[in-house]
């Protein structure tokens, strides 16, 4: 009796069906990591882009309110100071009140957007202005110190053909902002923003339009 040569031997057929059932469970199993890979890439996508837009979103209201309250600024409006003080002028935003103390040989003004805070407040100005008897000299010697320190930049300034002195930077702990002042004769004329917010207003609107008597 013949012993078959067949019985070791693993058909050809059955080899392929193996074949390509390992490759069918493979590429199952790449197409479900390849398809949940995609969602987790598309929801980070998704929520990158959300983002940004939110983003751009914020960014122009902004910008449109900004734009806004520097339309609602103008047109402006004059403060004047007293004649025997110089007769200070000056133009500012229509949207700012004042608020004037006017004590013999000194004057103060407060400005600021809407309402004047309470003087006793710690509220930084938009503007504050001073006309003082206390000399030039002295009044700047009281910034020396900051000055040396680095806190507080000097730098000269020029108005209606007066030369003055111009201070930018910490004028204490809680306060940034920039000051100008001037002699006018024997007095001392000090023009303060009390915020880096108002630095805008000060520069193009007050300046621009500072004028008094030598």
């Amino acid at each position: 009796m013949k012993r078959s040569h067949e019985s070791g031997l693993v058909h050809p057929l059955l080899v392929t069906a193996i074949v390509l059932s390992v490759l069918t469970v493979g590429l199952g199993g790449f197409s479900v990591w390849a398809f949940l890979n995609y969602q987790d890439q598309k929801n980070n996508v998704d929520a990158k882009i959300s983002a940004a837009v939110a983003d751009a979103k914020r960014e122009q209201t902004e910008a449109d309110q900004t734009a806004f309250l520097e339309q609602e600024k103008v047109p402006t409006r004059q403060l004047i100071g007293p004649t025997d003080l110089g007769q200070v002028k000056f133009s500012y935003p229509k949207t700012w009140a004042v608020y004037v103390d006017k004590l013999g040989a000194s004057y103060e003004a407060y400005l600021h957007p809407l309402v004047v805070p309470p003087l006793t407040s710690n509220t930084p100005y938009a503007l504050r202005v001073t006309i003082t008897s206390t000399k030039y000299e002295s009044v700047l010697g009281g910034f020396t110190e900051r000055i040396k320190q680095g806190q507080l930049k000097a730098s000269p300034v020029t108005i209606v053909g007066v030369d003055g002195t111009r201070l930018d930077g910490a004028f204490s702990n809680s306060i940034r902002g920039s000051m100008v002042l001037f002699k006018i004769r024997d007095k001392t004329l000090q023009l303060y923003t009390q915020s880096a917010n108002f630095q805008g207003d000060l520069d193009n609107i007050v300046l621009k339009t500072l004028e008094f008597n030598k």
